[in-house]
């Protein structure tokens, strides 16, 4: 057994918190920032890391230090000011990298590719939005160069979920006659898709055989989800036999899984790991992904041989496991209800992780709790705290739902305050039942004064909701006291008074 049963004292691991010290740790806070001014630096310290180190600082200058560089008497070329364009954006820099591309397209116009100008495009929306995106891409007066950055616009507005905008803009590159790639095509169908349009995908298809534009490999994997979502399975597997004849198309591991994916939800299981075992032929050791896109598609179908094949073969792969990995293989054991696989699997983990994630102990712990195992998931969060864990908001959800359903009651209010002192580090929101159980257990105690202790920390954070203040209403109506603050309380938060809440309250009233 991995995890003996200890006795777990959660006093072990915090101070006497309070909820007046919940709230006090909530509210502090400090930030501090620091200003990099002009600066000299030394010699053979080059454009790049000039610019690197003054991005990085959080002051956005790179077209100033370009300049400044270039008035040295400095040379610059295009392929490195591009290269460094694309370290920026690599590096979510995206303000100083389209003011990179800004110099560029005014100093060296003539030496700039289709790529920058798409590139250039995509930064505007990202610093300045699709207005501003349309009017660079009207300015462009090159059929060639408003062919390349005729996509990133499109995707913006697919991003946006704006189907108007992104049929205009389809009709629009159609009769500029920039549409001559299945790129925007597919850009249209993964926008019908997420609108859950699927007629409107065979309609792409079809104009992309008026048109006699190919279809790519993407093309034909949303052809068959929207067959998948339209309940037609047979014509699903007529566009797979279709895409397996066209000698231009390389039949992957990604439109086999999307073939399982459709025989899944249409309850064709066999077909469904027919499929994924031919898609297991498909992949290339170069990348673990595939093999865990697989691994949970196996889970789904509940077939335990499958994720253990796929998880052996994904050993193979080049380089070391990431902690996705391991959460993707843990979930699926869980899911599965191999606990002692997933134990196995989890003390792998720990053996070689360098840095402690709670979330991949957050499956094994969701899984004891789940399981009614409470004492394996003390034991458990106590080891990761000994390894220097540090609990996040979903450690927190499943300590105060597994003590709640065991009706330890004591520990998962302490959870809860732990959970809410360390708001400030992330944005959590514990579920309403779970205020509720406590709210109720307070009432059953008859423990009025925590109780109110408990609704104010619950208004602090906006959570206190019609159910929570009814269990109130409810423990003052034993005490013959007046609804009234309780009332003016609700009033203030924004909650109706319903016919239930005016019972109780007439019942303290008479």
């Amino acid at each position: 057994m991995l995890f003996k049963v200890v006795g777990f004292n959660i006093s072990r691991f915090k101070c006497s918190w309070t909820w007046r010290y919940v709230l006090s740790r909530s509210c502090s806070s400090s930030t501090n920032k620091t200003t990099l001014f002009n600066r000299s630096y030394p010699s053979g310290f080059d454009l790049k890391k000039r610019i690197l180190k003054v991005v990085s600082s959080g002051v956005n200058t790179a077209r100033s230090v370009l300049q400044n560089w270039v008035d040295e008497g400095h040379k610059v070329s295009v392929p490195e000011l591009r290269f460094i364009t694309r370290q920026l954006v690599k590096r979510r820099h995206f303000k100083p990298a389209l003011e990179l591309l800004n110099w560029m397209e005014t100093q060296h116009r003539s030496h700039m590719l289709a790529s920058d100008y798409a590139m250039r495009l995509e930064l505007t929306v990202k610093e300045h939005g699709s207005t501003e995106a349309e009017r660079y891409f009207d300015s462009l007066t090159s059929t060639f160069l408003r062919k390349a950055a005729s996509v990133p616009l499109l995707r913006c507005y697919v991003k946006e979920r704006s189907t108007e905008k992104a049929e205009a803009f389809m009709l629009k590159i159609n009769r500029l006659g920039l549409a001559l790639s299945p790129h925007p095509f597919n850009e249209m169908m993964k926008l019908y898709m997420a609108t859950s349009q699927y007629q409107k995908v065979l309609s792409v298809i079809l104009q992309m055989k008026q048109n006699r534009i190919s279809q790519n490999v993407l093309s034909y994997n949303f052809w068959m989800d929207a067959c998948g979502e339209l309940s037609e399975v047979e014509s699903a597997e007529i566009v797979y036999k279709e895409m397996q004849s066209n000698q231009n198309v390389e039949v992957g591991w990604t439109s086999l899984s999307t073939l399982a994916n459709i025989y899944m939800k249409a309850g064709l299981t066999d077909k469904a790991i027919l499929a994924l075992k031919i898609a297991e032929k498909k992949i290339s050791r170069s990348t673990h992904r595939p093999y865990f896109f697989l691994i949970t598609q196996y889970a789904s179908l509940n077939n335990k041989d499958g994720v253990l094949r796929v998880w052996e073969a994904s050993k193979a792969v080049n380089s070391q496991m990431t902690c996705a990995n391991y959460m993707c293989i843990l979930s699926s054991f869980v899911k599965l209800g191999d606990t002692r696989e997933a134990e196995k699997i989890f003390e792998e983990w720990e053996s070689q992780c360098r840095t402690y994630d709670i979330r991949v102990s957050n499956i094994l712990l969701g899984g004891y709790m789940r399981n009614g195992s409470v004492g394996k998931a003390e034991s458990l969060h106590y080891r990761t705290l000994e390894k220097g864990g540090c609990p996040n908001s979903k450690t927190w959800e499943i300590l105060v739902e597994g003590w709640i359903r065991s009706q330890q009651m004591d520990k998962a209010i302490d959870a809860l305050k732990s959970g809410l002192a360390a708001l400030k580090h992330y944005d959590w929101r514990p579920s309403p039942s779970i205020v509720v159980a406590i709210a109720e257990y307070f009432e059953e105690t008859r423990n009025f004064e925590n109780a109110m202790e408990f609704l104010k920390t619950l208004r602090h954070f906006r959570l206190a909701n019609l159910q929570v203040y009814k269990s109130l209403l409810r423990m003052q109506t034993s005490r013959e006291e007046s609804p009234q603050d309780i009332l003016d309380m609700m009033q203030k938060d924004g909650i109706d008074v319903d016919d239930e809440t005016s019972g109780i309250c007439s019942g303290i009233l008479h």
